[in-house]
């Protein structure tokens, strides 16, 4: 009877040879597998999209749901992933508890709904130590400084010096801000029968613009979109910044944020920024929406 003959219990091969022969065709199988395998980038290129994060219910610079964002985020994103030669595909979500939270659903992890993450995420604060708290992301490219400001009618209240002069004034604020926290505790409680609380900064600003308040405490980009929106002139109001203890007296540098093994992307993006900005197209688009283009 035929038996096929196994070489190595033949002792035709040596075992040690047979291992040596075996075993770089073992180690090779995964190396092989990873060379194949595309990174971030490429896959991004394959897709021809780039996937943009943007917060709902953030004007003036991101607002409505998936088949209609607008805002100045928008406009950004839209120019961005045009410089990349990609098609923008913004996903729209709700703001989590705190700002990590978002980065994780949004950008390194995704949500555990299965919504996400994107490709790259905007309106994020580019702060050392809340990057050093958030190290599955890597965040850069400063585009704007957003900053706090009193709006008020420049004929009535000039400007605006110090929290004691809004004693006995109406105040508007945006609920759950840091500016209402602010202005509602300053003094312990000094101003809190004065103020009232608005769904967004545009309500509380429109509410000054309207005359139905003498002081607005919102974003700078609020209180210009809402000037902007209501076609007035910006000549005739008063934009007064305020040192109050829990408010960054600088203001927040805003920028992007891409999972931390994508900083091939996060290059071309620094990139395309840098060109936009010198290009005079970054204030272009701030133009477009009323808004100030302040150096991050």
């Amino acid at each position: 009877m035929n038996r096929r003959v196994n070489p190595q219990a033949a002792g035709l091969i040596p075992r040690r040879s047979f291992l040596a022969a075996a075993l770089p065709l073992a180690l090779g199988l995964p190396a092989l597998v990873q060379a194949q395998e595309k990174t971030a980038l490429e896959k991004i290129r394959a897709s021809g999209v780039l996937k943009i994060a943007l917060y709902k219910d953030n004007e003036p610079y991101s607002d409505g749901n998936m088949a209609k964002m607008t805002g100045l985020d928008v406009s950004l994103g839209q120019a961005l992933a045009k410089a990349l030669q990609l098609s923008p595909s913004f996903l729209p979500f709700d703001a989590g508890e705190n700002m990590g939270d978002d980065l994780r659903n949004m950008v390194w992890k995704g949500h555990y709904l299965g919504y996400g993450p994107a490709d790259v995420m905007l309106h994020v604060p580019v702060d050392k130590y809340f990057m050093g708290e958030n190290r599955q992301a890597f965040i850069f490219a400063p585009y704007v400084r957003e900053h706090l400001v009193v709006l008020s009618n420049a004929k009535e209240l000039d400007s605006v010096r110090s929290p004691e002069e809004l004693k006995g004034r109406k105040v508007t604020v945006e609920q759950g801000t840091g500016a209402a926290s602010a202005m509602m505790g300053y003094g312990g409680g000094m101003l809190s029968s004065n103020v009232s609380i608005f769904k967004s900064g545009l309500e509380a600003a429109s509410t000054v613009l309207m005359g139905k308040a003498d002081a607005a405490f919102v974003s700078l980009a609020q209180a210009e979109a809402a000037i902007f929106q209501m076609k007035l002139d910006r000549k005739d109001w008063s934009f007064s910044k305020l040192n109050m203890p829990g408010v960054p007296p600088n203001g927040w540098p805003l920028g992007m944020a891409v999972k931390a093994d994508s900083k091939e992307l996060a290059t071309l993006l620094d990139n395309a920024l840098d060109a936009m900005r010198a290009s005079g197209e970054l204030l272009a688009i701030f133009q477009s929406h009323g808004l100030t283009l302040a150096a991050p």
